[in-house]
């Protein structure tokens, strides 16, 4: 089938689900497309070797293109490495609440577990990787959908496509109940929020396992968990296949 997008979900620094969903997807052509949602790093024990591998392994393995978006945890890791070591609170909370994992982040590049200072200031990144992490598109749109790392912002009674967001920590940052509930437009396919924090009686596959992919007509959600105990998912379309990192292809 030509023209088929790969949509894949966060990673968070789990090389091994990653490894698994690469292994049970089809073989690619040079009319595919894989999309990565963005937040490659935190959390799981790999950051690194995850990022190394989408940069400069997998181009060598497949013949699809390949689109990696920013998520907000490189977002986030930006503002601290912009703040020059002198983050303010906001910005320092990042790195330092337990729950976003970035701790993990600093273990898989560093070799002085000591040197907290190049912690709190993101200086223990390859010089290389930061600016891959700068170049990182917010989104990206084909036939199909439009693909995002958090969702789509709405001014008054409009959803704004993403070229017109001017705020677009939104589109890497915002979880907004209202754009899971209401949203009908165009599809879009997103990460971000894990979906077993999304309203289950709304999601059209497999409703009775909130920890799986959820999925309206009009959003579709991938962050499964990957990173913190759950799998990674990717989504095939048009044909809306699912891959799991944790069982065979479902439709």
């Amino acid at each position: 089938m030509p023209c088929r997008t790969f949509a894949i979900g966060d990673i968070h620094g789990d090389f091994e689900q990653l490894a698994k969903l690469i292994s049970c997807m089809p073989e690619f052509t040079e009319d595919d497309t894989i999309v990565f949602l963005g937040d490659y790093l935190d959390r799981g024990p790999h950051s690194a070797r995850v990022i190394e591998y989408i940069r400069n392994v997998l181009p060598g393995l497949v013949k699809a293109k390949i689109v990696t978006l920013r998520g907000n945890h490189e977002d986030g890791w930006l503002s601290v490495i912009d703040a020059g070591g002198k983050a303010d609170a906001e910005t320092l909370s990042f790195v330092l609440t337990p729950g976003n994992g970035c701790g993990a982040t600093w273990k898989s590049y560093s070799t002085d577990s000591h040197d907290f200072s190049s912690y709190t200031s993101g200086k223990f990144f390859p010089e290389d990787v930061v600016e891959w992490m700068r170049s990182l598109p917010l989104y990206y749109e084909d036939r199909h959908a439009i693909y995002v790392h958090a969702g789509l912002k709405r001014v008054n009674d409009r959803w704004l496509h993403p070229k017109e967001t001017r705020d677009k920590r939104a589109l890497l940052w915002e979880r907004s109940d209202e754009f899971y509930r209401e949203y009908s437009d165009k599809r879009v396919v997103c990460g971000h929020t894990p979906t077993q924090f999304l309203p289950q009686e709304l999601s059209v596959f497999t409703p009775q396992d909130p920890t799986d992919m959820w999925a309206t007509n009009s959003v579709l959600v991938l962050d499964t968990g990957c990173g913190k105990g759950g799998f990674l998912t990717a989504l095939q379309l048009p044909e809306l296949y699912v891959y799991e990192s944790r069982a065979e292809e479902k439709d």
